[in-house]
């Protein structure tokens, strides 16, 4: 049996225009649709899968505000059995480190923990590093990036792709792992798992709880600051090549002159 805690982040959807809050500088997740990022519910995927072929405990873990209910609940209708919800004002603002400490600390309260799996990256932030930063708080192996993962008694297998090639990785239990967007296609919740989700338990926690001082997160403690931000430029209109005979010999030109060839 594996019991395994995939980590979750609702963000701002791809989609939509998100934007900086002018106070701040954080950003400003009123002003777009919130939903679970995609490479999560891939995390979630593989955990699901991983669960149905050796048994355990599929366990969600997010640490944001009271919306990120909303992607909980996405995730405990996939299958997920239930889930960790860090709730605190005074998260508000905290840097990458910060997070990977908030959540070491949430992993550290949960009993029996043999597996960790995260998106190799948020589409907010896409910082990439949490999960490497939070095997190095828990002093744990971690093996990111991958696009294949093998669990084998208390061994994992992974592939990791890079411009060189392919990478064969291996760790023991208890490990950290990230995935990419090439580890599996995630599931529809099923109408059933939609009703089960709503009563399935979700453990809403302070700092307090998981014995994390204020002062060691928050924007005021962060390692980095946001000192301006400059929306981009609105989109211009292309050029048109009016077509006389000579039109491939244009846009080729154009091409050269944006370096693009």
């Amino acid at each position: 049996m594996t019991n395994i805690v995939v980590l979750i982040k609702q963000v701002p959807d791809t989609w939509s225009e998100r934007k900086l809050s002018e106070t701040d500088y954080t950003l400003d997740r009123e002003a777009a649709d919130a939903v679970l990022d995609e490479i999560n519910e891939r995390a979630v995927e593989e955990a699901l899968q991983i669960k149905e072929a050796n048994g355990g405990e599929v366990t969600i873990l997010t640490a944001g505000p009271e919306r990120a209910t909303e992607a909980i609940r996405k995730a405990l209708s996939m299958g997920a059995d239930k889930a960790i919800h860090i709730k605190d004002d005074a998260l508000h603002g905290s840097d990458a480190v910060q997070t990977a400490y908030v959540l070491a600390r949430a992993l550290g309260t949960v009993e029996g923990v043999e597996l960790v799996i995260a998106g190799n990256e948020a589409t907010d932030g896409r910082v990439g590093a949490i999960p490497a930063m939070i095997a190095e708080y828990l002093e744990l192996p971690h093996l990111t990036h991958l696009r294949k993962l093998t669990v084998e008694g208390e061994s994992l297998k992974g592939e990791r792709e890079t411009d060189d090639g392919i990478y064969h990785v291996e760790a023991e239990l208890p490990a950290i792992v990230s995935v990419n967007e090439k580890i599996n296609e995630p599931r529809f919740p099923s109408f059933k798992g939609i009703m089960a989700a709503k009563k399935k338990e979700v453990q809403v926690v302070g700092l307090a709880e998981i014995d994390v001082e204020p002062s060691d997160v928050g924007l005021e403690n962060a390692g980095t600051t946001v000192t301006s931000s400059t929306p981009k430029p609105p989109k211009t209109a292309g050029e048109r090549v009016t077509d006389e005979g000579d039109g491939g010999v244009k846009v080729a030109e154009y091409l050269v002159g944006q370096k693009i060839i």
